[in-house]
């Protein structure tokens, strides 16, 4: 982007800065609200940053450099997530595969790595287009004057196609509603920097708000039920066509001992669920918000949605994009992935150190909790030319890919998420599915705000009106 085209753009919403006086303990209060308000205009251009909460050291690594060291290179020192990670999603999520380490991770993304496999993503995109088909039919029938929420559009559309591809199973739509209600409520509610944790003193722990906890484990018993009725389903056609992951696991679980007991198989009914709800999580809640914000993003800048739409009706002519098309939709895929750089769906993680170690030239004890904050890397200063702006050539094929030590949408390493090529073909098909029929435009009266707690969503949802398209 030249700079005359920079300075005739305004960039798209971002989180508002802390003042250079505010204080680290202000900072840290803030985050309990949004866990983006607590970095500072200089973070983003710091190679690493340090600070200490009481008994509790914290290592920030911000540069491709200590990303790799951390992520890939020492990986076995910090193949644990933080205690306040695991204390956040341990009750929707139990020992699934996201929270999991050590050998029972190893186990679990063993068995979780078919489900999500090359070689089942042509079948998988089918169900992709068909499922964002039915969506524009919906939209079809609604009024043109009346909005809709998209990031519930968008819940609603994920869950559904999560369910038909990785479960084998026809979602319903209250069913779908139900499963986006539970993972609304559980971000609401969850106490996502826990002050026993934040501080190194866990006994603090026991002063959490008792009502709020209740609230929590509510929320993710509507996920649990959604999960466990689709199991149940699963259970009573084992031998239905469509691939299934619950199928595998339950297969696994068939191996029994003595007296009905499970002879060494790690999947037990909960272990099918909590991997289950895991897969779930990942394959809805974060391309949704994803592509909730694409949505927003070529509202902003509506030359790029006139030529994202040029592109779909040169390649595709009205009809139904396929896995053969994505290859043949750059510049689609390039409005996904700059989506995504500026909306990391997944904007921190953390890890904890095992042992002594060194980053940055900066000393690492073991508890020590490392983060690193797509956030921050995606809008550092040093790493991207104007890093606030929603520019989609950067990720066309005649430019340089980026470093994947500082675009990690889906995370890198060897935690990466199974799921990278699935979510960026869905988001890549539902787009190009939707936007030849529809433009949305953002209600003019709706101040769009961004909302992080586990993942990072627009606070509020993104209210939209629906402009069809000429045929």
């Amino acid at each position: 982007m030249s700079q005359a085209t920079r300075a005739a753009k305004m960039a798209p919403v971002a989180v508002p800065l802390p003042n250079a006086e505010t204080s680290l303990v202000k900072r840290m209060g803030m985050a309990h609200q949004n866990l983006l308000s607590v970095w500072q205009e200089r973070d983003y251009r710091a190679k690493s940053i340090r600070f200490k909460m009481l008994n509790q050291d914290y290592v920030v690594c911000n540069s491709p450099q200590s990303v790799r060291h951390v992520f890939l290179r020492e990986h076995d020192n910090y193949d644990r997530k933080s205690p306040q990670m695991r204390n956040a999603l341990e009750p929707l999520l139990g020992d699934g595969l996201f929270v999991s380490d050590g050998d029972l991770w190893r186990q679990r993304r063993r068995d979780c790595a078919p489900a999500l496999s090359n070689q089942l993503l042509p079948a998988f995109t089918e169900i992709m287009t068909s499922s964002a088909r039915e969506t524009a039919e919906q939209w079809r029938q609604l009024p043109a004057d009346r909005p809709v929420d998209m990031l519930g559009e968008m819940a609603r559309l994920t869950a559904r196609i999560i369910g038909r591809t990785v479960f084998g199973d026809d979602t319903r739509e209250e069913e779908a509603d139900q499963v986006v209600a539970g993972f609304t409520e559980y971000q609401r509610q969850v106490e996502q920097l826990d002050l026993g944790s934040t501080l190194g003193m866990p006994f603090l722990n026991l002063l959490g708000n008792p009502v709020r906890r209740h609230r929590t484990r509510y929320s993710a018993r509507q996920v649990h039920d959604i999960i466990d009725r689709i199991i149940e389903r699963r259970g009573q056609r084992p031998d239905a066509e469509r691939f299934s992951l619950i199928d595998r696991f339950m297969q696994r679980g068939q191996a029994q001992g003595p007296g009905g007991k499970e002879g060494g198989c790690p999947f037990s009914r909960a272990a099918v669920r909590n991997e289950a709800v895991v897969m779930f999580m990942a394959g809805h809640e974060t391309t949704a918000n994803a592509l909730t914000w694409t949505w927003y993003l070529l509202d902003h800048d509506r030359e790029v949605m006139t030529r994202l739409q040029q592109e779909l009706d040169d390649v595709l002519g009205g009809r139904d994009p396929t896995f053969d098309d994505v290859d043949r939709l750059p510049y689609t895929r390039a409005v996904f992935e700059e989506a995504m750089r500026l909306y990391p769906p997944v904007p921190l993680l953390s890890r904890q150190a095992r042992a002594e170690d060194s980053v940055h030239n900066r000393e690492v004890k073991p508890g020590t909790i490392m983060m690193v904050l797509p956030w921050l890397l995606h809008r550092h200063r040093l790493l991207w030319d104007d890093p606030d702006h929603f520019d989609p050539e950067r990720f066309m094929p005649d430019q340089p890919r980026p470093d994947k030590f500082a675009y990690l949408p889906f995370s890198v390493g060897p935690r990466v998420c199974l799921g990278k090529r699935f979510g960026l073909y869905e988001g890549i098909l539902c787009l190009a599915t939707l936007a030849q029929h529809f433009t949305p435009r953002r209600v003019p009266e709706h101040e769009v705000r961004i909302e992080c707690r586990l993942t990072l969503r627009p606070a509020g949802g993104m209210p939209m009106f629906l402009e069809r398209r000429a045929a």
